[in-house]
């Protein structure tokens, strides 16, 4: 066998190594509160952002969401929800880490944490997560749609600050899903941003009051926090961004 041919056969190797490597099955488990949970369809139009993530993604990566309506670190932990996600880690799966709505009820023992305990907790996350050779990625929470005489107002607190602060000094890579929801509401501004979330009028079939909500999501929302999150993973580079399908 002459050396070009020897050659064009080992790329050719090569190539098929990657793509195997490449198909590799992943999951991404995804833990949080009711701003990224699966719905029930007695809820809709409400739609947690992490049902429309899936979409995202090529055949090789399976969603497993297991965020639920009013969760904090501490309640999901409490409940036993963690621990069930630590004990199927594989090695190169990701955890997708976003609280921070219900850690700030403090008013709330059982849900309510203070700043140090919730950076304790995502701590507990992202360590465990590492200790079975997974990526934990920390995300901010998505923005509350609360504008004031047409300026849209915190309500977070600090603990988007701890999640933030806590990436830089563990090295997690990080989506700050607050920043980016924050400057997309100031674009639509007051009236054009309830599109993203559970405005419904009345006589609907869930709703037959009508429905004012500011913190969850239309589907329309949902695909769009989604999105961000997607813009994420390709803006830090990460490995999980090969995976990712155009929109």
């Amino acid at each position: 066998m002459n050396l070009k041919r020897l050659g064009i056969l080992s790329v050719a190797a090569v190539f098929l190594l990657m793509s195997f490597i490449k198909l590799k099955h992943i999951t991404i488990y995804m833990i949080g509160d009711s701003t990224m949970a699966n719905k029930k369809p007695e809820t809709f139009p409400e739609t947690g952002w992490g049902m429309a993530f899936g979409q995202y993604f090529d055949n090789t990566v399976t969603i497993d969401n297991r965020a639920q309506n009013g969760r904090s670190t501490k309640s999901f932990i409490a409940e036993n929800r963690w621990q069930p996600v630590v004990d199927k880690l594989e090695e190169g799966d990701y955890v997708f880490i976003e609280f921070g709505h219900n850690d700030e009820k403090i008013d709330k023992p059982l849900v309510g944490t203070s700043l140090e305990e919730f950076r304790t907790n995502l701590t507990k996350f992202v360590l465990e997560t590492r200790a079975k050779k997974a990526f934990p990625v920390l995300l901010t929470p998505t923005a509350r749609r609360n504008f004031k005489n047409g300026e849209l107002k915190e309500t977070h607190f600090g603990y988007p600050e701890v999640t933030r602060s806590l990436a830089d000094s563990l090295k997690v890579p990080m989506i700050d899903m607050l920043a980016k929801s924050r400057n997309y509401l100031m674009t639509l501004g007051d009236e054009a941003s309830k599109q993203l979330y559970n405005y419904v009028d009345s006589g609907h079939v869930n709703y037959p009051k009508g429905k004012k909500d500011d913190t969850h999501f239309s589907q329309k929302g949902a695909e769009t926090m989604a999105g961000f999150a997607a813009e994420g993973i390709k803006e830090l580079k990460l490995d999980l961004a090969e995976r990712l399908v155009k929109h």
